[in-house]
């Protein structure tokens, strides 16, 4: 998130072990447009984030007084899917923990509703929330530690949404170097402030063009990068020093 909107991607690749790997959507536009925008990103277990994001979906298809588009205010939609979290948690948790399955999940929450100002909240498991700020310009879920520096070291709250697009693609292509369980393809959105409307996503495959060029630059420039780092100015011990003389 910067001062100037927001930027969410996604790989789309889940994992129930090695011989088990499938591709789902995790970034769900659920946006009113001209009203509100509401991205939603999902990590965790499988059949949770669908049955929440179901949920979520039926619950604007039915008109239901209390909806992610009725709500006044972001941080209130996040506490909404967070207690939608709970209630789906609280039907499957002990089914799931008879047979020792993991049913810790978190969402990504990201938008805009008119009036006030593009906000990005991270959604637990237990569905409470907490909310990026200046300070703390992203968040992140799901396999994060490889992806984590380069977002570490580039992103401020003035960084265009054109770099902040890159970076979060260059992030998650790092991850996807590193961990067979992130994978393509990448769902990327770009959203810009008080727009009220989704004018910027794309879909990257296996194979796409971009992905493979962006990867081939990013590889050559740390390369470059390393090669120019100045030798170690290693310290040495002069009386050890003076022993070698003598010895030698």
């Amino acid at each position: 998130m910067t001062r100037y909107g927001l930027v969410m991607a996604a790989d789309s690749r889940t994992n129930a072990g090695v011989d088990y790997i499938s591709t789902y959507q995790k970034l769900f536009d659920l946006s009113c447009p001209g009203e509100r925008v509401l991205l939603v990103c999902s990590s965790g277990n499988l059949s949770m984030t669908q049955a929440v994001v179901n949920w979520l979906q039926k619950d604007i298809r039915t008109k239901e007084d209390i909806n992610i588009h009725s709500l006044p205010t972001l941080y209130e939609v996040a506490r909404y899917i967070g207690s939608k979290i709970r209630e789906i948690q609280d039907q499957d948790r002990p089914w799931l923990q008879k047979d020792g399955i993991d049913f810790q999940c978190s969402l990504l929450l990201g938008g805009q509703i008119q009036g006030e100002p593009p906000e990005l909240y991270l959604i637990y498991s237990q569905g409470n929330c907490i909310q990026a700020t200046e300070d703390t310009t992203f968040l992140q879920i799901g396999e994060t530690k490889y992806g984590k520096p380069i977002l570490d070291r580039t992103l401020t709250f003035d960084t265009s949404l054109e770099a902040a697009a890159k970076c979060a693609l260059l992030s998650i292509d790092s991850t996807m170097k590193s961990n067979i369980s992130v994978g393509p393809p990448i769902d990327l959105v770009m959203y810009q402030r008080d727009t009220l409307a989704i004018r910027h996503q794309l879909r990257l495959r296996l194979g796409d063009p971009y992905l493979a060029k962006i990867r081939k630059l990013w590889e050559s420039s740390v390369k470059q990068a390393f090669d120019r780092m100045p030798d170690i100015e290693w310290e040495y011990d002069e009386e050890e020093t003076r022993e070698d003389v003598l010895i030698d």
